[in-house]
């Protein structure tokens, strides 16, 4: 199934027929990331944790507590969430990355529990390979196309890659991670510079990178390596090995069902 997606950016309005969807705690707080966003903007109310108020959606991450739910709950919640979408087809929903902030998931972890949707939503691009398609296999053939200024800083990035001798699916996966923000900070507002620097030193320790790593160019690729890192969740070491063609890294499992 084919859903549109979003680039992540801050928005501040939308369609009268979109929803903006997102993460909340039980206790309607809004305080921080897209839920200040949804009070500030799109008709939130303080107090209501879960469900529809104004020209927003609230699916709870964390409980009144304001402590991280488990991922079962939030499954039960994003469920509801499906129910309702297939009963007011008439409407859009615009999703953000729903408990991939404050709530401190990853969205290998809260992906996957909206895959089988209605097709009246617009994912953040970062879920796409989780809903839509199968992510291909972590090979040194797609980290040696793709890692390289002429493909990154190219032009017209797209269109190059479609100039790659890659399978649709590699093409795909090299659309989202260089164009996932992480640099210097992602989608959630959380400051990525530093850990993008250590990644940098340790790839070039191990003479993977050679590049100055204090030009913004440079750490832009290195962006690009982190989010290729957390969609496979995966660390530096296993980077390396993939791309001396050591190992070759399968796609995720959906984490949740893994995880308790």
């Amino acid at each position: 199934m084919t859903y549109q997606y979003h680039d992540e950016s801050i928005i501040k309005d939308l369609p009268e027929d979109t929803i903006f969807v997102f993460g909340s705690n039980m206790a309607g707080t809004h305080q921080g990331g897209a839920a200040k966003t949804a009070l500030l903007h799109f008709g939130a109310t303080k107090g209501v944790g879960r469900g529809w108020a104004g020209q927003s959606f609230a699916i709870p991450t964390m409980n009144e507590h304001l402590q991280q739910m488990p991922l079962s709950q939030i499954q039960h919640y994003i469920d509801d969430f499906k129910i309702y979408t297939r009963n007011h087809l008439k409407m859009k929903y615009f999703i953000t990355s729903v408990g991939c902030g404050v709530a401190g998931y990853k969205v290998e972890e809260i992906a996957p529990m909206f895959k089988g949707i209605s097709r009246n939503v617009i994912f953040p691009v970062s879920f796409r390979p989780f809903v839509e398609k199968t992510l291909p296999k972590l090979t040194q053939k797609f980290l040696q196309s793709i890692l390289s200024n002429e493909v990154i800083f190219h032009a017209d990035v797209e269109e190059k890659i479609q100039t790659l001798d890659l399978s649709d699916a590699e093409k795909t996966l090299a659309t989202i991670v260089i164009n996932t923000p992480m640099y210097p900070t992602d989608s959630n507002g959380r400051d990525r510079s530093y850990e993008i620097s250590d990644i940098l030193n340790t790839l070039k320790s191990k003479n993977v990178l050679t590049d100055d790593i204090q030009s913004d160019e440079t750490r832009t690729l290195g962006g690009v390596i982190l989010a290729i890192l957390e969609l496979y969740n995966i660390n530096e070491h296993d980077f390396i090995e993939t791309w001396n063609a050591q190992k070759e890294v399968m796609p995720p499992r959906a984490a949740h069902r893994a995880k308790k």
